[in-house]
This record gives C-alpha cells, sequence and structure tokens, in this order.
C-alpha cells in the first residue's frame, strides 16, 4: 500500500481525505452529539441527494449540488424551527424525504445511460478526486476557523444553556451557525462515507469518546483519532478487496464503539470496588 500511495494519485487523495475527514468528524461530531442533532444531520444529508441528481442533470460536479441542497436544508431547518412551534422530527423528516424524492426524479430526467449514485449514497474513498479535495480542504478550514471564533460561546450552550441567555448571548444565532456548520461537514464527508452512512461517522467516535472524559476539547480529540483509525481501516479494506469503504467505516466504529464502552465500565466497576476495599 505505501508503494501505491507514492505511485498513485488516487490513493494520495484518499489518505488526504481520511485526514481531512477525521479532523472535521471527530470535532463537529462532538458538538453533534452533545447537542443531540443526530437525527438532523441525517437530514440534511439525506437532502444533499437532490444536489446530487441535479448535478448529474445539469452536468455539474454532484458535490457542488450537495453542497448547495445542504446548505439550503440547514437554512430551512433553521428557519422554520424558530418560527414553527411544530415537532422539529416532522420537520426533519419532510426535508429528508423530500431531498431524496428530489434525487431520485433528477436521476431519472437526465438523458442517457443512469449515472453510477452508489459513491454518494454509502461512500468511496478511493473515487475522491482532487476536486472534491480541494473543496473538503477549503471546507475544513471554514468549519475550524468558525470553531474556534464561537468555542466558548458554543462550550457554554452546550453545558449549560441558562447561564447562556444570562450572558445575554444570541443562542438562535448559535444554533443557526452550527447548523450550517454541519451542512459543511455533511459535504465534507460524503464522498468518504456516503450520505447513507455519514450519521454514524459524525456519531459514533464522538459517542465513543464521551467514555473517556467529560472535557470538550479532550473529546474532540479523541473523536478525531478514532475517526481516523474508522476511515483508515475502511481504505485499506477497500484497497485490497472489492468491499465497499463506506461500510468498512460503520462496522469498524461500530465495534470500536462498543469494545470502548465495555472497557470503560469494566475499569470503572473495579476503580469502585478499589476505592471500597
Amino acid at each position: 500500500m505505501f508503494r501505491a500511495l507514492l505511485e498513485y494519485e488516487f490513493m494520495q487523495n484518499a489518505v488526504f481525505a481520511t485526514i481531512i475527514a477525521s479532523i472535521v468528524g471527530g470535532v463537529v461530531g462532538v458538538i453533534i452529539v452533545e447537542k443531540k442533532m443526530v437525527m438532523m444531520t441525517g437530514g440534511i444529508a439525506h437532502t444533499s441527494y437532490g444536489g446530487v441528481g441535479l448535478s448529474y442533470l445539469l452536468g455539474m460536479a454532484p458535490i457542488v449540488g450537495a453542497f448547495i441542497f445542504s446548505i439550503a436544508a440547514a437554512l430551512g431547518i433553521g428557519v422554520i424551527n424558530n418560527k414553527s412551534t411544530g415537532a422539529k422530527d416532522i420537520i426533519i423528516a419532510m426535508f429528508w424525504s423530500l431531498g431524496m424524492a428530489l434525487g431520485i426524479l433528477f436521476i431519472s430526467l437526465t438523458p442517457g445511460y443512469p449515472p453510477m449514485v452508489s459513491t454518494y449514497l454509502f461512500g468511496n474513498i478511493l473515487s475522491v478526486t482532487r476536486f472534491d479535495l480541494i473543496l473538503m480542504t477549503l471546507l475544513t478550514v471554514i468549519i475550524l476557523a468558525i470553531i474556534f471564533i464561537f468555542y466558548q460561546d458554543w462550550k457554554a450552550h452546550l453545558f449549560d444553556q441558562e447561564f447562556t441567555k444570562i450572558l445575554r448571548k444570541k443562542t438562535h444565532v448559535l444554533e443557526n451557525v452550527l447548523l450550517i456548520l454541519l451542512a459543511l461537514t455533511v459535504v465534507v464527508l460524503i464522498r468518504v462515507v456516503g450520505i447513507i452512512l455519514v450519521i454514524a461517522l459524525l456519531s459514533v467516535p464522538a459517542a465513543a469518546s464521551g467514555f473517556l472524559t467529560g472535557k470538550l476539547h479532550l473529546r474532540m480529540i479523541y473523536s478525531m483519532v478514532f475517526s481516523f483509525v474508522f476511515i483508515f481501516s475502511g481504505l485499506l479494506v477497500s484497497y485490497y478487496t472489492d468491499i465497499s469503504s463506506g461500510a468498512v467505516i460503520v462496522f469498524a466504529a461500530v465495534i470500536l464503539y462498543f469494545l470502548i464502552w465495555f472497557l470503560s465500565k469494566r475499569y470503572t466497576f473495579k476503580a469502585k470496588v478499589g476505592e471500597t476495599s
């Protein structure tokens, strides 16, 4: 594999994509898990499928359409949540199903043979192009810059919303910015794990890191490390076999999650027994 890394551009793109996706997925995933926005992630991700279909119909790069639809979905969900008293899960379900329906419609209207959309649904890290990598890098820089700017505000907002209101912070602004970050993160991860599996990559590493520490910055670091392990595992298996990288990434993530959960429970129990003996 290391020889292939030196010889083939697609392998270099895959490794860089692994690093980028690990960073942004690990950082944003912790915030999403703490804010209980996992299902909202699914809503935005599945809405982006409409953009993929429209891009094929118009002859554009699919990731560009996914970017436009993800941002539109995030802003739409944010506006409706701020003005509506209805249940959030209904709003998310509407965007979720509408995006998938539009994607199917646009693809069916595309002239010629139906395009291969499996890499956008289930991910294929080996198919990441140089253009995808440039866009992913640009979005990651934007995401990290915004998180750095709002870090202290979000830290207070995540763990003590009442205190945030006392400080007269505009919580709805923080929520809307977070939705946009979520949309950008979805676009970064689509080429790695696909629209359907992006929820797992954002939630599982972040949730696993919560077993190890309660500190926000440490959870982000652990989550990035876990994400890298998961994605690199998918890259290795996908390179040597015909198995989908997205499926391997999720499979590795779930196994390691339960392993960390089991070890954390076991050693916590032993520590308590040692204290009382």
